[in-house]
């Protein structure tokens, strides 16, 4: 145990001392120079990009054995991909006056009240902001957040009764790279951005993480409970494919 403990602690610190040699940026044409983030995995099977929406930053992940030049050539290859990617980004929802933004699924139009009280609530298919203008974007975040935060851990205790699958905790978070996450510890979080998905996006989402309670991979065991668990999977990852990345990127 000792020798591969001490294996990968050389292969991690020649992978890290290999990062140097790759670019901070990248140029795509007609775009702004982007941001690159490399990033070493010991878990990693093969080479992966994303976009991390809010930093506006593209991230690669890097399996043990690959090359920097590999990565660099997977980079390049997928320009194409890359560039689509961003553009789509660029249509993400804004949390300001008169634009649309998806609440459980259902499209509800942003209205300033300033002359109300109550910070942000619902009426009818309007989402009601009051105060001062500057303040909608925040209002609209913290409305959807404590909304998300009374929904989605409803919906984590009934699929948990019905399973038997309890979490320690449930924490719903800001984060802007995925929609869940389930520790050794038995803690699930979900992202409060989950709370604009429909129903069954939901569903799936929280079965996923229920799953990691008996199954921390993604083996074929724990498809099999996934599915044991909600019949949504393949139009929930569908939906996700096609809306996810708009939704991690509103703000």
């Amino acid at each position: 145990m000792k020798d591969v403990q001490e294996h990968w602690r050389i292969t991690l610190l020649t992978g890290q001392q290999s990062l140097r040699q790759l670019p901070t940026e990248i140029n795509l044409s007609a775009q702004e120079p982007l941001q690159v983030i490399w990033k070493h995995s010991l878990r990693a099977r093969r080479l992966a990009l994303r976009i991390a929406p809010h930093e506006q930053k593209l991230v690669v992940t890097i399996p043990q054995g690959c090359t920097s030049a590999q990565a660099l050539a997977f980079v390049q290859k997928n320009h194409g991909w890359i560039s689509e990617r961003l553009k789509k980004l660029k249509k993400a929802p804004s949390f300001s006056a008169n634009n649309t933004i998806l609440i459980e699924g259902t499209p509800y139009r942003i209205v300033h009240s300033p002359e109300q009280l109550g910070g942000a609530w619902l009426e009818n298919d309007r989402l009601m902001v009051s105060g001062d203008a500057a303040f909608i974007n925040r209002r609209v975040t913290d409305f959807l957040r404590s909304h998300a935060a009374t929904v989605l851990k409803r919906e984590v205790q009934a699929m948990a009764q019905h399973t038997g699958l309890r979490p320690t905790r449930v924490d719903i978070r800001d984060t802007s790279s995925r929609w869940g996450s389930c520790s050794s510890t038995g803690r699930i979080m979900l992202s409060w951005r989950v709370i604009m998905a429909p129903e069954l996006v939901r569903h799936y989402l929280i079965a996923h993480e229920l799953s990691h309670l008996q199954h921390m991979n993604h083996g074929p065991l724990f498809w099999q409970c996934v599915r044991s668990i909600t019949p949504h999977k393949t139009q929930a990852e569908a939906w996700l494919r096609q809306k996810g990345p708009l939704l991690l990127q509103a703000r």
